[in-house]
């Protein structure tokens, strides 16, 4: 059998070649293989960019280099617990006057209340007669001493005016501490002052008046009742919550700068305790941060954000922040030179930013040439050729 004419071997391998012309010039365009530079990019288009544009943008090579590994823990404002106490009183009664408000600073012994109460009625009098029977037994056991050395009492008799004075001592000191319990300090001061049935409740401590839980007129009981909160709000806790990955990087003693939206100012504390465990709900442990508050801005339950300096990231990657770009939906990405000059969106994971630039934890590796400065307009003329 002839082969036609036009069909001859050197034909054929010429219409050969120009198939495989044709095939590589259709791949030449912004189209790549899905298995190859796609994978490279993280997208499979690539583009060229020609180089009177190249000039406007600025192309780095992604380095290792050492970042300050920073935690930013959310938290809110709490009483320092350890400077802060219920004030309950000692006596039962009905409040005659309420001597303070919330928002005032006391002074530790300050009347906060004053109570009509039979309970200190009595306690006062009891004082009054110790009082009264401890001068009568001194001077009935120094008149037996001087008897007795005069050979005029018989040692019995002097014995027995010295127990009287020893008991009557006693029961004066008992009688003093009750009333310094329900919050007299100067028991003595009773014997010059007018007769009153007015019991003082004082502050047990220095600070502010935080919280005022009785009226005028209510009845207190003894022991149970709680009339006031009084905190020393000069300093104050941060309680924040740490996830379980972070916890390797948070430890008691770390510096911690305390943000809020109400103050432009930065508040310094130090973490001074960690708990023991995690938050069965949250599944996040907490932290106390105890910090100076200068001019009592920091209020319990504000919401704050404190920023803990965690050592170091070694070997990490940043870019400048404006090379990371994000699409429309709101996907992080960078642009990422490819072989033969090529450029392509490739998706990374950022990690912190800080000081104008942004860690790459995934999707960037060391050599890797990327758009640092200018990716934007990129972004923007890309979108309108769509």
């Amino acid at each position: 059998m002839k082969m036609p004419r036009d069909c001859s071997p050197n034909r054929a391998a010429l219409i050969a070649a120009a198939v495989i012309v044709f095939v590589l010039a259709g791949c030449s365009k912004s189209k790549s293989n899905p298995g190859n530079s796609a994978a490279d990019s993280g997208s499979a288009t690539l583009f060229s960019i020609p180089p009177d544009q190249m000039a406007h943008l600025q192309v780095l090579t992604a380095q290792p280099t050492t970042l300050t590994r920073t935690l930013r823990l959310t938290g809110s404002v709490a009483y320092d617990s350890f400077r802060t106490t219920p004030v309950i009183t000692q006596v039962s009664g009905p409040i005659t006057r309420i001597a303070v408000v919330p928002g005032e600073k006391v002074r530790r012994g300050q009347p906060l209340l004053y109570v009509a109460s039979p309970d200190y009625s009595q306690l006062r009098s009891a004082y009054l007669k110790a009082k009264d029977a401890d001068a009568l037994a001194q001077k009935s056991y120094a008149r037996a001493k001087d008897l007795y050395q005069h050979h005029a009492l018989a040692e019995q008799n002097l014995e027995q005016a010295e127990s009287a004075e020893v008991q009557a001592n006693g029961d004066l000191e008992s009688a003093a501490a009750a009333l310094k319990v329900v919050g007299v300090a100067d028991p003595d001061s009773l014997l010059k002052a007018s007769p009153s049935f007015e019991a003082p409740v004082r502050a047990p401590i220095d600070g502010e008046v935080v919280e005022q839980n009785v009226s005028a007129g209510q009845l207190l009981q003894t022991g149970a009742t709680q009339c006031f909160t009084i905190s020393d709000t000069s300093k104050v806790w941060v309680l924040v919550n740490i996830y379980q990955k972070d916890l390797p990087y948070v430890h008691v003693g770390d510096t911690v700068a305390i943000q809020t939206d109400t103050y432009p100012e930065i508040f310094h504390g130090r973490i001074s305790y960690v708990a023991p465990a995690l938050d069965s709900n949250t599944r996040t442990l907490q932290a106390r941060i105890e910090t100076p508050n200068p001019g009592d801005k920091l209020k319990k339950d504000m919401y704050v954000t404190a920023t803990v300096n965690a050592g170091v990231v070694r070997n990490a990657i940043a870019v400048p922040d404006a090379a990371v770009l994000r699409d429309s939906e709101n996907q992080p990405f960078v642009y990422v030179e490819t072989s033969g000059g090529r450029f392509g969106r490739r998706s990374v994971t950022v990690g912190e930013s800080q000081q104008g630039k942004t860690q790459i934890t995934s999707g960037l590796k060391p050599g890797d040439r990327f758009i640092a400065d200018g990716g934007l307009f990129v972004q923007f003329e890309n979108s309108l050729q769509r």
